[in-house]
């Protein structure tokens, strides 16, 4: 994201830790996370049982978060 010519500012994507639904513990690097565009989190077993790929929060669509290394 560029803020002005003068400055650039890069914003990284949350990593939240915990599903918002049934705070499962959700690592960095973990392949199965689902997210919306305001970074509302929720593991795949709630996405697949209950929410059907819609924010509860928001009614945006989730979609799987990408994955980050951990830092070791």
């Amino acid at each position: 994201m560029v803020i002005n010519s003068s400055i650039s500012m890069y914003v990284m994507l949350l990593m939240k830790q915990q599903c918002e639904r049934c705070e499962q513990q959700l690592a960095d690097e973990q392949k199965d996370v689902c997210i919306c565009s305001y970074e509302c989190t929720f593991c795949t077993e709630c996405n697949t049982n209950d929410l059907h790929n819609i924010c509860p929060n928001c009614g945006g669509d989730l979609v799987l978060r990408p994955t980050r290394k951990s830092k070791e």
